[in-house]
């Protein structure tokens, strides 16, 4: 079922590619990805809503159920504010999107979904991080603060394959 769900979260992400992000669409993502899991019959999950219990991401600690409206909504002034987006700018957002960890699952499929919609309304060859690169990416994110090389030139990489694809089907970036 999820699968199903990603590719239509996909399909919602590619509609609203040049769209503002915001906490609607964040939310939108993960109500499409989560609806009709077995997550969904669990009456505290909260699908399509924040977290409403404490979670984890391997070692860290996110951000509380009861803070976390207010974090992300700070996050998404802080980033819509920026007059121009880079690569870094979006990759910094995805870092703290996860550090976050509004919903109780799905948040990694969620950022990433938004990483490719931001890429696309600016310009920016979007990515897939594939299962090879996993671990890289996963070191990136905990590394991002100290050396941002980490997650940034995974995300080349990934980068790098997708402009692979883009070239066989001669489609321009």
């Amino acid at each position: 079922m999820e699968t199903i769900n990603h590719f239509q979260c996909f399909d919602y992400m590619i509609d609203s590619a040049n769209d503002i992000l915001d906490e609607d669409f964040i939310k939108n993502t993960h109500k499409i990805l989560k609806t009709n899991t077995s997550d969904s019959r669990i009456s505290w999950f909260n699908v399509g809503e924040y977290k409403s219990r404490k979670n984890m991401v391997g070692d860290l600690i996110t951000t509380p159920p009861e803070k976390v409206k207010s974090t992300i909504e700070k996050l998404l002034n802080e980033y819509n504010k920026k007059q121009t987006v880079s690569f870094d700018d979006i990759l910094d957002f995805h870092v703290k999107f996860e550090r976050i960890h509004p919903f109780q699952d799905g948040n990694g499929r969620v950022g990433r979904i938004i990483m490719f919609k931001e890429c696309l309304k600016y310009n920016i060859v979007p990515f897939i991080i594939e299962d090879n690169l996993k671990m890289y990416y996963y070191r990136g994110l905990k590394e991002w603060d100290n050396e941002k090389g980490y997650l940034r030139d995974t995300c080349l990489t990934a980068q790098d394959r997708y402009k692979q694809y883009l070239d066989y089907f001669e489609i321009k970036y």
